[in-house]
């Protein structure tokens, strides 16, 4: 479907987004290691690997369904920030900067999705 993944800013966006997770869950207690930091990182890597595995699809319908899942997992990044924000785990300043980047990935995604369904 698409040439090159690595080249779609919404996949750049969504690998940064990972790689700002997990620096942040760096810093989460011990004790949430095999709990809400995996949790946390599998969702975050999800975004940029479903929209990377869905661009090597052969249709469009196939690429779309990648990126429903893509926009799936950076939902619930979102709601596990929250409980992170919640647990004070996260600052506040540093969740509503992830937040806005969260906003702006998920208008990003759908905006592309509706572009290729019109493809």
């Amino acid at each position: 479907m698409v040439q090159d993944y690595k080249q779609l800013k919404i996949w750049k966006r969504g690998f940064d987004l990972a790689v700002k997770i997990y620096k942040l869950t760096a810093k989460y207690p011990n004790h949430e290691k095999y709990n809400l930091t995996s949790q946390l990182r599998r969702a975050a890597t999800s975004i940029s690997s479903n929209i990377a595995e869905g661009a090597s699809k052969h249709t469009t319908q196939d690429f779309q369904r990648f990126l429903y899942q893509a926009y799936a997992s950076l939902k619930e990044v979102e709601s596990l920030l929250l409980l992170s924000k919640e647990l004070k785990y996260v600052l506040v300043r540093d969740f509503e900067v992830l937040a806005k980047e969260i906003d702006e990935l998920a208008r990003m995604i759908y905006r592309f999705i509706e572009v290729i369904k019109r493809a």
